[in-house]
């Protein structure tokens, strides 16, 4: 295979809503390119990116996947990512190793929440977008207010930087061209073909006005940006092509203008001009900003707690560039049952050569880089070197994980990756046999090295295996890729909504244990106050001995007592929270008294406050924000309600609606599958702990009626 300048790649990741077509617009302009003999479909496993059995079985997209096309002496990285909300923190990854995102829009459904959601993390990025209208061969394409709606909707949500450079060309029998308005010239297709298209020059008369119209829009806003193109607008009236296409590639580089372009990946058209387009104005890896870096000097400052020292300088700055030092950052971990762990990385600086020795700066190890590869898809394609800016992987290194950066010796750098969101959900998961049992942890430290929002603990009250993930869908998508990849099965459990115990009313308890049995006994003897505290405070313990009624060194005993009690529960075996307790009065014994009999005497006064204090029960409450669209609010509205949610408030965002409500976490367990349904696939959602609240006294009553209360051991 050839190798690539750094001038010569562009690396865009595919970013959009679930069911846009991503993954079939990639499958098509890989045709388009002849990567590919034939088309891949989603929809019987032969897309490029749609390799993984889960993803396939599911007809969704789950995690990135890389591909390339080779088009016109260019090299154009794709990096497809997953539409559906609860893996959006993979778009968000996917966005650190490329200079362009293509935001996919659904022609029929427009801008839709995941679509909002990855166009902010692009903006937080800084990474040039430009808008891909898909889907244009639908018949409901431009929905019920046509393409002008459609458009009109994108200024209204991105701004009126949002512009199109190209027209479709639709009539009665469908859509098969664009108008390109750089060049005012057409381009027609034939649907279902090699995506290849006719230059035929000459504008269908029933948009040419159209299209002279927004060629002088497009023209007219690439000139306000520079002043030197303004003074050539103002005295030729235009701008010549070659002048306009110049200013357009910088002012896409520089996020003053988002083109919006049309295409259909299924049909495969209009693909060959959308590479085209993304190698004539796409930002090129050397053309970006240098990429902010962590060095040697500055990670020692911050592991001595110094990171606000400014005399160490706050932010260092690696170049894109073959000149200098070596260095990659790895954006994605694959798992492949015949080549073992890919490792997928993104070049930095530097070249990177076939059997190069890098060292890992994250974990302080060697690494030898034999059989570097590209990747198209899960196929790898071997190659000499890379160059900055390449994306490249490799199999079977030792260490090496997910945001592990490396490189030459010496010129030790780290790159931070996008932060993780946390869990939002876990789940109770038990091996089927002891076979199963043996399989599972290698089994999941396989994938969470694939997926770093996946968790695994054990409780350790229960005692029991946790695993922890986006939702319902993913844990159950991990679930599955156990059993088929690693033989190992499970059952998984109904999760457990975190319950706490507090108290609304003050008590005082006293506590005195005393236990003799020849020799030394045992003697502790304490008076506490109880009193509840505002949500959210925790325990706090107050100590009010005054007179040496009870030694000092056996009041942390007392303490210790009452938190230890505390963690057990009362009413129902949850941790008892936001209350006070103060000890004020006691007694001792010379001889008899230790701290354990004062660590015993706490916990008895603790009971015998808890039977006077009122308790209750608190869950904790989710604050929710849901996108939907218009049609389905007043649904989700009453759904909420009926899950004894308060809305907080509703948001028109063009054709969807934003609602934002608090509902109580064990109304929402299974709330991703639901909204799926009641929406159609078109609704999203975040949650996200916000608080705890009492829990009404009907539900109260159900849980204590299936809770088991604890029992106090009392030292013996």
């Amino acid at each position: 295979m050839k190798t690539y300048q750094g001038s010569e790649i562009r690396n865009v990741a595919v970013v959009g809503h679930a069911q846009s077509g991503k993954t079939s617009l990639i499958a098509g302009l890989l045709h388009a390119a002849k990567m590919t003999p034939t088309q891949g479909r989603v929809n019987d496993g032969s897309a490029v990116t749609a390799y993984d059995e889960e993803e396939i079985a599911r007809g969704t997209t789950m995690q990135n996947a890389v591909a390339f096309a080779e088009w016109q002496g260019v090299k154009i990285n794709f990096v497809d990512t997953p539409g559906f909300h609860m893996f959006s923190h993979e778009a968000r990854a996917a966005l650190l190793p490329v200079e362009a995102a293509c935001v996919v829009v659904n022609a029929q459904h427009g801008i839709e929440p995941v679509t909002e959601r990855v166009w902010k993390y692009a903006e937080e990025a800084n990474v040039p977008r430009f808008v891909v209208i898909n889907q244009m061969d639908h018949p409901k394409a431009g929905g019920g207010g046509g393409l002008s709606a459609l458009i009109d909707d994108l200024h209204e949500r991105w701004g009126r930087n949002c512009v199109p450079v190209q027209m479709p060309i639709s009539d009665a029998q469908g859509f098969h061209g664009v108008v390109d308005l750089v060049t005012m010239e057409a381009f027609h297709y034939t649907p279902n073909g090699d995506g290849r298209g006719k230059i035929t020059g000459e504008i269908p008369a029933s948009i040419a006005q159209q299209a002279k119209e927004a060629h002088e829009a497009l023209v007219e806003l690439v000139a306000e940006g520079k002043d030197e193109l303004m003074e050539e607008f103002f005295a030729q009236g235009t701008i010549p092509e070659q002048h306009l296409i110049t200013a357009l590639h910088e002012a896409i580089r520089e996020d003053r203008i988002f083109p919006v372009l049309f295409a259909s990946g299924g049909a495969n058209v209009a693909t060959d001009h959308l590479l085209d387009f993304i190698k004539v104005y796409a930002p090129a890896p050397t053309e970006r900003a240098p990429i902010p870096v962590k060095t040697a000097a500055m990670q020692a400052v911050a592991a001595n707690g110094n990171g606000g020292d400014s005399s160490a300088g706050n932010t260092a700055f690696r170049k894109v560039d073959d000149g200098e030092p070596a260095a990659l950052v790895v954006f994605k971990t694959m798992s492949d049952p015949f080549a073992g762990r890919i490792t997928f990385f993104k070049i930095i600086s530097g070249v990177v050569k076939n059997d190069a020795t890098l060292e890992n700066y994250t974990r302080r190890g060697q690494e030898r880089f034999s059989h570097l590869s590209v990747m198209q898809g899960r196929k790898a394609v071997e190659v000499a070197e890379l160059h900055a800016g390449d994306l490249g992987a490799v199999a079977k290194l030792r260490e090496t994980l997910t945001g592990d950066t490396l490189g030459a010796k010496g010129a030790d750098i780290q790159v931070d990756l996008a932060p993780l969101p946390e869990a939002a959900m876990t789940y109770a998961i038990e091996p089927k046999s002891r076979a199963d049992e043996d399989k599972l942890a290698p089994a999941i430290h396989k994938l969470m090295e694939e997926d770093l929002l996946i968790r695994f603990f054990r409780d350790p009250q229960t005692n029991e295996f946790l695993i922890a993930g986006a939702g319902q869908p993913h844990i159950e998508s991990i679930v599955s890729r156990l059993k088929k990849r690693y033989h190992a099965e499970v059952t998984l459990k109904a999760p457990k909504v975190p319950y706490r115990e507090s108290i609304r009313g003050r008590a005082e308890g006293h506590g005195r244990h005393k236990k003799q049995s020849g020799g030394h006994g045992q003697f502790g003897d304490c008076k506490i106050r109880m009193e509840p505290l505002p949500r959210g405070s925790g325990f706090v313990f107050g100590n009010e001995i005054f007179g040496g009624a009870i030694p000092r060194q056996f009041v942390p005993a007392v303490e210790k007592g009452i938190v230890e009690s505390a963690a057990r529960g009362y009413l129902a075996g949850y941790p008892v929270v936001d209350f006070k307790a103060t000890v004020y009065d006691g007694s001792y014994h010379d001889v008899d008294s230790n701290e354990m009999s004062f660590k015993v005497a706490g916990r008895l006064a603790f009971r015998k406050c808890m039977e006077q204090a009122k308790p209750c029960l608190l869950e904790p409450i989710m604050k929710v924000e849901i996108e939907a669209p218009d049609e389905f609010a007043g649904t989700l509205m009453g759904d909420l309600n009926s899950r004894r949610g308060r809305v907080q408030g509703m948001e028109s965002k063009g054709r969807t609606t934003l609602i934002n409500a608090e509902v109580p976490m064990a109304e929402m367990l299974t709330y991703g599958t639901l909204l799926t349904s009641m929406t159609q696939g078109k609704g999203s959602y975040r949650m996200e702990m916000n608080h705890y609240d009492i829990v009404p006294q009907l539900v109260a009553d159900k849980i204590l009626a299936n809770a088991k209360r604890p029992v106090e051991e009392e030292e013996e």
